[in-house]
């Protein structure tokens, strides 16, 4: 018997490039589930190393997103606040967000909390733009956002950080780490609080300002044992609570606590020369308690996963990827769902020829759901090498998004008799199909443009009743979601980089018609809080100890309502940037928002007055201009 297959059962790993090869700033993990350069990936991506978080200087994770082209942030005033996250004219819970593999949604409301991560302990982020659930299942329709913890550098030798900083609103950020390694071992170990006395964050009266505070821990190890084994373990732990205004006129006081944390372990061999395994186990958990002037809430979900991929290079041109995925997730929450706890298991294959002429990609998956059954997804992409320097891609994809525990099972709210319905059982999954043209072009040597052309069609879209027509609805209760709009989204992106006089500078345009299909009395408008255009613009130069830097986010007008009848008007803001490196152990680094100091604002609400409850309408304010100065010292042992 062959020595290496007495190996598998203890292996069961995957792709050794996978968890530890990500130094090279131009390839790219999540468009299969496998590293590679981003030229030769099908699925139009970004990539944010972490020189680009420490040279742009974001002041949190939806502030580095916005300049993924056709990804739109709308916030509900200021840091840690609910932000809302549209990829290509979905919604927050149609993109699935992944830390170092592992899903992180709530799965109660099925939106990530972006906002509460801390991006002093991100390595990495990839965005891939476009449907994926052929590889990654339910909610990838309009991408998928993957995060990186930290990393040792084994080149680098052991090295200790620490960070001090003070902004606008009382802002402080405090951090302090340790990283490095070598060749056999690395390790990276981080901790941060991050606090704001905060700003008011809407118009009610009686706004006050709304403090957050946020701890937050990482660890990242591996040990390679030899050349065909290594294993490791992360974990990303935020927590803390964040102000708000409740929903009455004058404002009432509200609270989130919340924890916001994912554990995984993995394993990973050379099976032998052909076969690479890897096997992840995870753990992620989004925490919740609420006070507010009526008692407030608890929601705590809980996510176990397992994920096996196998990729075996059958020859020189042609790479097939096999897997397993397993999830299971449970709900705790003050309120009495119905249901708590389901599982999903799933398996995918994804088959990959490259030639010199012609590439090609097609993926396919299977999904088993204990609450709505199966649902089979795939996608399939071919590229032209036109010649070196300019590729055509045409690909087209299927997904779909499972309903939540909120949308399945949310328990009626009766009041003095009369009671509000929630919740649908007899939901189905919305499904997705996309049809995207790339062109890739390697304009000079210094000069790179990457354009897209796509359409997508959402049938059996999730919205409550209040959304749309009595007649379409076929039901008198105003918040109950059901399976009856359709989306159409057409969308056209482009990317320019440019490295010119020492200067480097990046441009990012998205066209994005996202409109109801539905067929009823709002057919045709557009979907709300989605801007038709949107440009961001970086330019940096670095002048041997100094650097600077101007960053420019420009968005057309949008709605907040599916009748378009609230508009968000349209706005650009500019911020600046600069950072002096005092010496080989000391940066000192500046950053202004809202340079302008623009008054504008993403996203509306609506809350009633506490004395007639008649409703009143509000808009979610923005900090105005703000600066953070902070210092990095990184001693060298």
């Amino acid at each position: 018997m062959n020595k290496y297959l007495l190996l598998a059962p203890a292996l069961l790993a995957a792709s050794i490039a996978q968890a530890n090869s990500l130094d090279l700033p131009d390839t790219v993990v999540t468009a299969s589930r496998m590293e590679q350069p981003r030229s030769e990936a099908h699925a139009a991506s970004s990539v944010f190393t972490r020189a680009d978080i420490e040279r742009l200087q974001p002041s949190d994770v939806p502030a580095l997103l916005q300049r993924v082209p056709g990804l739109h942030i709308a916030r509900n005033g200021g840091p840690g606040s609910l932000t809302g996250v549209f990829l290509r004219g979905t919604t927050s819970a149609q993109t699935l967000v992944l830390v170092d593999g592992q899903r992180i949604s709530g799965s109660s409301s099925g939106i990530t909390s972006l906002e509460l991560l801390n991006i002093e302990h991100i390595e990495r982020i990839e965005v891939v733009r476009g449907g994926r659930s052929a590889l990654y299942g339910s909610d990838a329709i309009g991408g998928v956002i993957q995060i990186f913890t930290r990393r040792g550098d084994a080149d680098a030798g052991w090295q200790p950080r620490l960070s001090v900083g003070v902004g606008s609103h009382g802002r402080i950020e405090r951090g302090v780490g340790l990283s490095g390694g070598n060749a056999v071992t690395r390790l990276d170990l981080g901790l941060s609080l991050d606090e704001t006395d905060g700003f008011a964050r809407t118009t009610l009266e009686g706004s006050n300002d709304s403090a957050y505070r946020n701890k937050a821990a990482n660890i990242n190890f591996s040990h390679r044992f030899n050349q065909r084994l290594q294993a490791g373990i992360s974990a990303l732990r935020q927590s803390g609570d964040t102000e708000y205004d409740y929903s009455l006129s004058p404002a009432g006081f509200a609270q989130d606590d919340f924890e916001l944390s994912s554990l995984s372990t993995f394993v990973e061999g050379q099976i032998n020369p052909l076969w690479n395994s890897r096997l992840e186990l995870g753990h992620t958990e989004d925490r919740r308690t609420t006070e507010d002037p009526f008692g407030g809430s608890t929601f705590n979900t809980y996510r176990d996963q397992a994920n096996w991929i196998n990729t075996l290079e059958l020859n020189n041109a042609q790479t097939l990827i096999l897997g397993a995925d397993w999830y299971q997730d449970r709900l705790n929450s003050s309120n009495e769902f119905d249901r708590n706890s389901r599982i999903n298991r799933a398996a995918f294959a994804l088959h990959r020829f490259s030639g010199d002429q012609f590439s090609t990609e097609i993926g396919m998956r299977h999904d088993r759901n204990q609450q709505f059954g199966s649902e089979n997804t795939w996608n399939t992409a071919g590229t032209w090498h036109l010649n070196p320097q300019n590729d055509l891609i045409l690909s087209y994809s299927q997904a779909f998004r499972a309903p939540t525990f909120n949308d399945l099972y949310y328990p009626d709210s009766c009041f003095m008799g009369a009671c509000t319905v929630y919740a649908n059982p007899d939901l189905k999954p919305e499904t997705a199909q996309s049809y995207e043209l790339q062109w890739r072009s390697q304009l000079t040597a210094s000069t790179r443009l990457e354009t897209a052309l796509y359409r997508t069609l959402i049938r059996d879209a999730i919205v409550t009743n209040n959304a749309l027509d009595g007649n379409q609805a076929g039901s008198n209760d105003p918040f109950r979601p059901e399976n009856i709009d359709k989306a159409r989204i057409n969308g056209f992106e482009a990317t320019l980089q440019q490295d010119m006089f020492g200067w480097l500078a990046s441009a990012s345009y998205s066209l994005i018609d996202a409109r109801n299909a539905s067929g009823g009395g709002n057919d045709g408008n557009r979907l709300a809080r989605r801007p038709k255009n949107s440009l961001t613009l970086d330019l940096d130069r670095s002048f041997n100890a100094f650097s600077v830097g101007a960053g420019w986010t420009l968005n057309s007008h949008s709605y907040d309502d599916l009748n378009n009848e609230n508009r968000i008007p349209g706005y650009g803001v500019l911020g600046v940037r600069g950072s002096w490196q005092a010496n080989d152990e000391l940066r000192f680094n500046v950053a202004v928002d809202n340079l302008l100091d623009r008054d504008y604002y993403q996203a509306r609400g609506s809350a009633f007055d506490a004395d007639t409850f008649a409703p009143v309408s509000f808009r979610y304010r923005e900090g105005g201009r703000t600066a953070m100065l902070s210092a990095v010292w990184t001693p060298r042992l």
